[in-house]
């Protein structure tokens, strides 16, 4: 059996060897702490599991939920966005559910973009933006996250010719892998550089209530224009502890959400509906546990630059995300080659930057996940193999 060509430039090698890595050192009596996967370990708020657990006795929660989902959901997102951004959004037309975000990231491109067309793709970045593109067989073209320029891209150095052929531009802030943020200036240039050569805008916002220090992150729609060029992606997961649920929604140019629609009426029957009222519970409840769970990240960042920076490992403090993008130390060229060693030495588990991209070498990406005595274990154990000194 040959599987299709569209496939065959997708992988997750790297992230395998990671997995059977991590097999590996338990066979032989090692314990992980695994800092690889964001996956949020915070459970959900009592009320939402509550709405949850009430809803499964509603008549007729079973039947199919359909794409467009439940309007009070609609209603909840929009009055979200009108609190959290004061973006007012038709939740009608301007609001969409998903299966999660990377359900709206997968699919968009197959609702967008024809073979040979250019899209705009970060790099590093988080592994769907690529291979939605790919599955889309669509060209990409890599945006550089340099440091020299706080991880956003250059908009002034993307080719005329290439931006004239792209069709979709990602974006990603707070970004995953990188940790970097980005403020209403720089989407307001984007806003600019998106109507000159008529791209669709997309911008992943997932990790925008995981800030810290008192920063709150703007949303891209809050820049003049924003919904007449784009759209934003979000979801319950990592603000309400709800990853597993596959819940996410997607906001903004109705144009770009009704060709979405088209496409997911003919794939899917919506996202169960008491999965719905969960997420209803969530973004209409009180928030006061949203901020307690970013409060419990940023002891768990604190915990790790701090022990990392005196194990001799200068590491970057990340206003917002659940990640620490982290230099490889003195001595270490290979980000995968480190991460392997580091395993082996300490049993601490990090993702090598190059899986996020060419541009990602010479980096590891930290989560911030695990107890705070189990990161205190982990600096431990990087202080005492000498890896970062």
């Amino acid at each position: 059996m040959e599987p299709a060509r569209r496939i065959r430039n997708l992988t997750s090698a790297i992230f395998s060897e990671l997995d059977d890595l991590g097999r590996e050192l338990r066979a032989g009596g090692v314990d992980i702490i695994n800092l690889s996967v964001g996956s949020p370990d915070l459970p959900p708020a009592p009320h939402i599991k509550q709405a949850l657990a009430a809803a499964l006795d509603e008549p007729g929660i079973y039947r199919y939920a359909l794409t467009e989902g439940l309007p009070e959901f609609k209603q909840a997102v929009a009055d979200w966005y009108r609190s959290r951004f004061g973006v007012d959004l038709d939740p009608e037309r301007e609001v969409l559910s998903l299966m999660g975000s990377q359900d709206g990231l997968a699919h968009l491109y197959l609702a967008l973009v024809n073979p040979g067309d250019t899209v705009l793709v970060p790099d590093p970045g988080y592994p769907i933006y690529r291979a939605g593109a790919v599955l889309a067989e669509g060209e990409i073209f890599p945006l550089p996250l340099l440091p020299e320029n706080s991880f956003l891209p250059d908009l002034q150095a993307i080719p005329a010719d290439v931006a004239r052929r792209a069709r979709v531009m990602l974006l990603n802030y707070p970004n995953n892998p990188v940790a970097a943020t980005a403020d209403l200036e720089f989407f307001r240039a984007v806003v600019g550089f998106a109507r000159e050569y008529r791209i669709v805008v997309v911008h992943d916002i997932a990790y925008s209530e995981l800030a810290y220090d008192g920063y709150q992150p703007p949303s891209f729609l809050q820049a003049p224009g924003a919904k007449e060029v784009g759209v934003e992606l979000h979801s319950v997961s990592k603000s309400y502890n709800l990853a597993g649920c596959r819940l996410g929604f997607m906001v903004g140019n109705a144009a770009v959400l009704d060709a979405l629609r088209v496409l997911k009426s003919n794939i899917d029957f919506g996202v169960f509906l008491a999965v719905q009222r969960a997420g209803i519970a969530a973004l209409t409840g009180p928030q006061d546990t949203v901020h307690k769970a970013a409060a419990v990240y940023q002891r768990r960042r604190d915990i790790l630059v701090r022990g990392l920076r005196e194990a001799g490992w200068e590491v970057p403090v990340p206003r917002a995300s659940m990640f620490i993008w982290a230099p490889l130390p003195p001595g270490h060229e290979s980000s995968r080659e480190f991460v392997g060693e580091l395993a082996r030495h300490t049993g601490v588990l990090v993702v090598p930057g190059v899986a996020f991209g060419p541009r990602g070498e010479g980096y590891v990406r930290i989560a911030l996940v695990g107890a705070d005595r189990r990161l205190e274990e982990a600096v431990r154990r990087i202080r005492e193999s000498g890896l970062c000194s």
